[in-house]
């Protein structure tokens, strides 16, 4: 796939920008995957005041499916070899960010797959999250291209190839992590306590 001409676009866009539209994406591409770290958090702690042991399998499988996509990106990325489009392409603008050295690869975006499958593993724990988590895995997409360091396609692939394998091994890891989080809850140690939640069955 050859998203060249498009990458020039975007990047010659980013080029006339105004500065802080500028400085926003350098800090949004560079920082902006913490907020989903945030988000997991926020959700697991939630999930312990509920009854069910789901909530809270959902809460810890979703950070869990989100490495699984970033060690799969990982191993396609050495699997391709394609070169960054900061070095590859000819006549683009320069782009807002230094561009990574030689061997790290561009296809498909680690941000981007990270990203996907986070906004898809929150909406499967909180649905309603949906609404905030997808538009910011977008967001965080498009800032790998904005800021110079990926082809659209690489992005796009990065996307797909998260929300997906998050789709698939979530529900594949809710099942087990149920039945462990009911188990650390029904021995009544302080720190399962604490990570999982009281177990609404036992007597205080």
């Amino acid at each position: 796939m050859d998203s060249s001409g498009l990458y020039r676009d975007i990047t010659d866009s980013a080029r006339s920008a105004p500065g802080w539209v500028q400085s926003a994406s350098e800090v949004w591409t560079e920082y902006g995957l913490l907020l989903f770290g945030l988000l997991f958090i926020a959700v697991w702690w939630r999930a312990r005041a509920q009854a069910g042991p789901r909530a809270v399998a959902l809460a810890v499988a979703a950070p869990l499916a989100t490495a699984v996509a970033y060690v799969a990106s990982e191993l396609v990325k050495s699997a391709v070899d394609e070169e960054r489009p900061c070095r590859a392409v000819a006549g683009a603008a320069a782009s807002l960010v230094a561009c990574p050295a030689p061997g790290d690869w561009s296809f498909p975006s680690n941000h981007s797959a990270i990203a996907g499958a986070a906004a898809v593993a929150l909406a499967l724990a909180v649905r309603r999250l949906a609404l905030l988590t997808v538009p910011l895995a977008v967001l965080m997409a498009f800032s790998r291209v904005f800021v110079g360091v990926h082809y659209p396609h690489d992005v796009l692939a990065g996307l797909l190839l998260g929300g997906a394998l998050a789709a698939l091994a979530v529900p594949a890891l809710t099942g087990p992590i149920s039945t462990i989080t009911t188990a650390m809850r029904a021995s009544g140690g302080r720190a399962a306590v604490w990570f999982t939640g009281p177990d609404p069955t036992r007597r205080p």
